[in-house]
């Protein structure tokens, strides 16, 4: 899905948004003159008020004294409505339009005529899902986190872990905190950081995960032209939470470290959480990257070391003694 899909995708669904408040405010409308017919009298006359205003004009004379006794009429008999409806048990303004967005009233355009936020949020949250489709990763969850995987020391260890990731997702949006996850294969920072973008993902926010590999390929064919529909890079620099598995395993180039430098420091200058997995330690990673992007992981990120032994070599083990 290209970005004019989902502009279109995001506008149809700003307008079912808006003809599923105007049916439920019909419905309201109806089961109250059914009930109270008193307040069905008073909204005909309310129903009515662009013509008289038609008539006022036509007919000349003093229009402005007219108006403003339409005017002061009409608003009586708002009052008498609230007042009435309030009578029979329901909230003043159950006859109100309540649109989902109260800012633009579902129509995706904010009193400047630009797009409104509800709009861009859309936006953000429809590339995000349809980003992630791409990464064919599973989100996970910290109940099924198992830390009797991990023994003695490493237990301790990746216990205070997995209490920080999950102390990182319950307290997402009151926070712009960083993480960098680093250690050896199957020791579960996938696992982790996948479960902490379920829980903010349940919590409303965006959220964008895949491997570094993949994100850097995308960037770089839409820098150089061959894609020259799509912006990833910045969807990854505006998105609530960003999520890059596996750093150090693309190619080295001097365009990728340029864009994991543009990555990290633009999303720290914008507030903006990110969590990185690699199974570099800090001293490959000083290697492997310029002094920046060294300084920026191990200065503005909290660094998690993830100890013990595979998981999924344990996982292969305990499945096979099961069958």
């Amino acid at each position: 899905m290209d970005k004019y899909e989902i502009y279109e995708k995001a506008e149809n669904i700003i307008k079912q948004r808006r003809d599923n408040a105007i049916a439920r405010n019909d419905r309201r409308i109806e089961e109250i003159n059914k009930i109270i017919p008193e307040i069905r009298e008073e909204n005909e006359k309310l129903f009515n008020t662009g013509f008289e205003i038609i008539d006022i004009v036509s007919r000349g004379g003093n229009v402005e004294y007219k108006m403003a006794e339409l005017k002061k009429k009409n608003w009586q008999s708002q009052m008498f409505i609230k007042d009435t409806l309030k009578h029979y048990g329901y909230s003043g303004d159950y006859l109100d339009m309540k649109y989902y967005c109260k800012n633009c009233n579902d129509t995706g355009y904010n009193e400047k005529g630009e797009y409104c936020e509800c709009f861009m949020e859309l936006i953000k949250k429809i590339s995000s899902e349809e980003f992630n489709k791409d990464s064919h990763i599973n989100l996970s969850e910290f109940e099924t986190f198992r830390l009797s995987y991990y023994e003695k020391e490493d237990y301790d260890i990746m216990s205070r872990i997995f209490e920080r990731c999950k102390k990182f997702a319950y307290e997402f949006g009151t926070h712009n905190d960083n993480i960098l996850m680093t250690g050896d294969t199957g020791l579960g920072k996938t696992h982790l950081s996948l479960a902490i973008a379920n829980e903010v993902i349940k919590k409303g926010y965006n959220v964008i995960y895949d491997s570094a590999m993949n994100i850097f390929h995308k960037i770089e064919n839409e820098h150089f032209g061959r894609d020259r529909v799509n912006d990833t890079i910045s969807l990854v620099n505006d998105v609530d939470l960003l999520i890059i598995d596996d750093l150090g395993t693309e190619f080295e180039s001097s365009f990728y470290n340029s864009t994991i430098y543009n990555i990290i420091n633009t999303r720290i200058n914008m507030l903006k959480s990110t969590i990185i997995s690699t199974n570099l330690d800090r001293k490959e990673i000083e290697q492997r990257y310029s002094k920046r992007i060294y300084s920026r992981l191990t200065t503005m990120y909290t660094c998690f070391t993830f100890r013990g032994k595979d998981i999924r070599n344990r996982k292969k083990l305990e499945s096979f003694n099961n069958q």
